[in-house]
């Protein structure tokens, strides 16, 4: 039996297999609005047999926005727009799930295929801001300082808008703490140079991820899971690292959440990440053993073998997949041919299924 294509439970929510969709941001939105594109684009993972099919960052407020592009769930029309395509994801078999974010000094930029360099206010762009005024690099602008008030107002957002996503039908809410925005640029010492009480100890810098976690918890009915994404290193002497981010995954655990997504790097543009098949799999394997949680790991993850490997060995209790979904669409049923696993095709797809 292959334990790729087994069942996950993760509190009410059983998941067919342990193939997650990662969250990749396609730029196509306008006004934070879903359409066909991301239809099209999430729609064909789940009927290529993903278990778990996670959009995009979707920000909780308009200066949350990574670009103009981007995904937004802060009005009821976003919501709207969205409730087709998790009914739709649902219908495959596989169960949607929305990742909830907000940009913070990496806001306000073009999108890749323009150059994703920061915007003018000509173009559109807006003041991003932050935990401390400290831009991400050289030719991003200096971001605000956000009040203690406006943290908490923020909160209140993401919580606010994972009730929405539950009533456009998503099963599971995933919280973007990685990846150098904003709740990661809280955790790291590289982008918090803050004196009050969302800064300096470890316990101050998680306080705003964990308040967002408690707070999207309530939000959230009781049978649906949270996942959180880390950056479990920073990848830079002094910055965030894996230590903290297993003490972190405790308190997060603790606090409602019920799956750690691992990733990493992101804060800092000169970090020089050794980025290679499985590289990120030790994350893993690590805060799945010494926090006592589900995990997932991402990252350079192309073979079925591979997959297959992480998962039998416990190393993680799912796998994330991005550019090899972006490249075959259909990859958990090549992968389930491979592996010698019966999975259900789209009775549409049947004539193509591989005769035994």
């Amino acid at each position: 039996m292959s334990k790729l294509f087994s069942p996950l439970t993760l509190r009410g929510l059983t998941l067919r297999n342990r193939i997650f969709v990662s969250p990749m941001c396609q730029y196509s939105a306008q006004d934070g609005l879903a359409n066909d594109w991301h239809l099209v684009h999430l729609g064909a993972r789940a009927a290529g047999g993903c278990g778990l099919v996670i959009t995009e960052a979707t920000a909780v407020s308009p200066e949350g926005r990574i670009s103009l592009g981007d995904l937004g769930l802060w009005n009821d029309a976003q919501a709207e727009a969205l409730t087709r395509i998790a009914r739709f994801i649902a219908s495959q078999g596989a169960a949607p799930a929305i990742q909830l974010a907000h940009a913070g000094r990496k806001a306000s930029t073009g999108v890749p295929w323009n150059g994703g360099k920061p915007l003018t206010a000509a173009q559109g762009g807006w003041q991003p801001v932050a935990p401390s005024a400290i831009s991400f690099g050289p030719g991003y602008p200096e971001p605000r300082a956000l009040a203690v008030s406006e943290l908490r107002e923020l909160a209140g957002k993401f919580a606010t808008a994972a009730a929405r996503a539950v009533g456009a039908g998503f099963q599971a809410i995933e919280l973007h703490m990685a990846h150098g925005y904003l709740m990661h640029e809280l955790l790291s010492p590289l982008s918090n140079h803050r004196a009050d009480d969302y800064g300096g100890p470890l316990a101050n810098r998680a306080r705003f991820p964990l308040e967002v976690a408690r707070a999207v918890r309530d939000a959230v009915p009781r049978e649906l899971p949270v996942l959180a994404r880390l950056s479990a290193t920073d990848w830079v002497e002094g910055g965030w690292d894996l230590p903290q981010s297993i003490e972190l995954s405790k308190w997060l655990k603790a606090a409602g959440v019920d799956f750690i997504d691992c990733s990493s790097g992101g804060m800092v543009p000169t970090a020089v990440v050794p980025a290679g098949p499985g590289f990120q799999t030790p994350f893993a394997d690590a805060i799945r053993r010494e926090a006592g949680i589900a995990t997932g790991a991402v990252g350079f993850i192309t073979d079925p073998a591979q997959a297959e490997q992480i998962v039998a060995t416990g190393q993680a209790d799912a796998v994330l997949l991005a550019r090899e979904l972006l490249r075959d669409p259909q990859w958990p049923l090549r992968a389930a041919e491979r592996l010698g696993a019966q999975v259900r095709w789209p009775p549409q797809y049947e004539r193509a299924k591989p005769a035994r």
